[in-house]
């Protein structure tokens, strides 16, 4: 048995879906825990959260840039799941080392295996500075990576696709969205967290892959929403070359404060990565983008007040 166990994120969409897994077993959480569970909470955008209502938790608030903050939230913390952000694991790894700490799992990306200099090489120096930090204290660590994230409405990945495909009579795209992805369910990745946390024996030491049930192009997803939205896709085709020299160009107006350069880059950029350690390892099993999708694209047709309809 452990004492505490501290989590960030916890209100954030699969932060809600790992806590859903928690009260639906919370005795087991209670017995691997007698510390209790301490949430690290943002001082103002997290005041009136009522997530976890069923355990006696303890609630901290302040930033996770606050070294002061940090270090006195996780005096007694055992175990950690961190699934707030990457840019803070350096400053969380950090504070958890100054506090013993013994275990921790943290949601980083699968944007490490970027080829584009910029969104690769800042997760991996974090990843880097994180198994530094925990080898040198002896810190069991468990990095888990989402590939893009889906399921809500504020998902900012395909709540954006599914707006411009009710918007925009032509779909505008780059060299025919014939690229694939893999997008993953935020109540797949809370059932992972949960799974990654209970079978520590198993996942300790260990780093896994998130992503979803299918792979996809991009223009097929964009096909299944238009659907569900009864709308017949057309697509105008930018070639690649094109739409980097507009990026270029908005670059250079701009003098250097806009920059579309790597976004473009990265949107041609195949991301599609293999889950088999975690289904190995402790069962994950992801919905399909198919057979998920239409949720989402129902609550987007409540949120702007229009009845949603079966797929065509």
């Amino acid at each position: 048995m452990h004492e505490i166990l501290a989590i960030t994120g916890i209100t954030g969409k699969s932060g809600q879906a790992f806590a859903y897994y928690l009260e639906k077993h919370q005795d087991v959480i209670r017995q691997m825990f007698p510390g209790g569970v301490r949430l690290l909470l943002h001082h103002e955008r997290e005041r009136d959260s009522e997530i976890l209502t069923c355990f006696d938790v303890e609630r901290c608030y302040g930033d996770l840039e606050d070294e002061l903050f940090l270090s006195e939230a996780l005096l007694g913390v055992d175990t950690i799941v961190h699934i707030a952000g990457i840019h803070w694991s350096r400053q969380l790894t950090t504070a958890a080392a100054g506090n013993f700490v013994r275990r921790m799992i943290m949601v980083h990306t699968t944007g490490i295996y970027s080829k584009y200099k910029e969104a690769g090489e800042e997760y991996r120096n974090i990843d880097d500075f994180v198994y530094m930090m925990c080898r040198s204290k002896n810190i069991i660590l468990t990095i888990l990576r989402p590939t893009m994230i889906y399921g809500t409405i504020n998902d900012k990945n395909v709540s954006s696709f599914i707006r411009m495909v009710d918007r925009f009579p032509i779909m505008p795209v780059v060299n025919n969205a014939d690229y694939e992805l893999q997008p993953v369910h935020f109540k797949d990745l809370g059932r992972a967290y949960f799974d990654v946390l209970v079978n520590e024996k198993i996942t300790g030491g260990h780093d896994y892959i998130l992503s979803g049930g299918e792979e996809i192009t991009l223009r097929d997803m964009l096909i299944e929403m238009g659907a569900y939205l009864s709308k017949k896709m057309r697509f105008f085709s930018v070639p690649f070359p094109v739409a980097y020299g507009g990026a270029w160009l908005v670059y250079l107006i701009s003098i250097g404060k806009i920059d579309y350069r790597e976004k473009v880059q990265r949107l041609c950029e195949p991301r599609v990565y293999p889950h088999e350690e975690a289904t190995r390892d402790f069962g994950y099993d992801p919905r399909t983008f198919r057979s998920a999708i239409g949720d989402e694209v129902r609550d987007y047709l409540e949120s702007v007040g229009r009845a949603s309809k079966d797929r065509n």
